[in-house]
C-alpha cells in the first residue's frame, strides 16, 4: 500500500529493556543493523501492524510487551534510488512510519528472530540508547533521531542526544 505521495506506510519498533537498553537488531546475512519496522497493510490499524510485525520479527506477543508511547505524527524518509520501486503500478519514494516505544515485560529470552518462515534478522543485541544513530544506513538517520527524541522522554531518557553522536550526525 503506497499513499499517494509515494510513502509506505510503516511501523517502527523501538523495544527497551529493564535496563533502558534498546533492542538493536542484525539484517540476515548482512552486517547492517535497525530496529526492527514493517509495513502496514491495507485496513490494518498501526497498533495492530506494530503487534503482527513484532511477532513475525521478534517472536514475541502483545503481553510480553507494554506500549510507553507512539509518535504523534508520521516521520517519513525517502529511498536511495537504487532502491526506489514499483508496487502494483505506483512508485514508493520511501516510507512513513509511526514509532512504536516499547518495554520488555518478558524475559530477553522469549526474543526469537526464526519464528517466521521468512526472518528478517539473525542477531540482536542490547545498545545504548543514541547508539542507533551512529550505526543506522545513513538515509533512515534523520527518523531515529526525530523518532528517539521524540519518545525519549517517555523511556525516562534526556531527549537530547549527546555531543559525540551529533557530530556523527554532520
Amino acid at each position: 500500500m503506497i499513499d499517494a505521495d509515494g510513502f509506505r506506510p510503516n511501523v517502527g519498533i523501538i523495544v527497551s529493556g529493564a535496563d533502558g537498553r534498546l533492542l538493536w537488531a542484525k539484517r540476515i546475512n548482512q552486517d547492517a543493523w535497525q530496529f526492527p519496522q514493517g509495513g502496514i497493510k491495507r485496513g490494518e490499524s498501526p497498533r495492530d501492524a506494530l503487534y503482527r510485525e513484532l511477532h513475525e520479527e521478534l517472536g514475541l506477543h502483545a503481553p510480553q510487551v507494554e506500549i510507553i508511547g507512539v509518535t504523534s505524527g508520521w516521520l517519513r524518509y525517502r529511498l536511495p534510488s537504487r532502491y526506489l520501486r514499483r508496487t502494483r503500478g505506483r512508485l514508493c519514494i520511501g516510507q512513513k512510519q509511526k514509532w512504536f516505544a516499547l518495554r520488555l515485560l518478558s524475559s530477553e529470552d522469549a526474543v526469537c528472530l526464526d519464528g517466521s518462515d521468512k526472518p528478517e534478522f539473525d542477531g540482536w543485541r542490547w545498545v545504548d540508547y543514541w547508539h542507533p544513530l551512529t550505526e543506522v544506513v545513513e538515509f533512515k538517520r534523520e527518523v531515529y533521531r526525530r523518532a528517539l527524541i521524540e519518545l525519549a522522554p517517555m523511556l525516562g531518557v534526556q531527549a537530547d542526544a549527546p555531543a559525540a553522536i551529533r557530530r556523527t550526525m554532520g
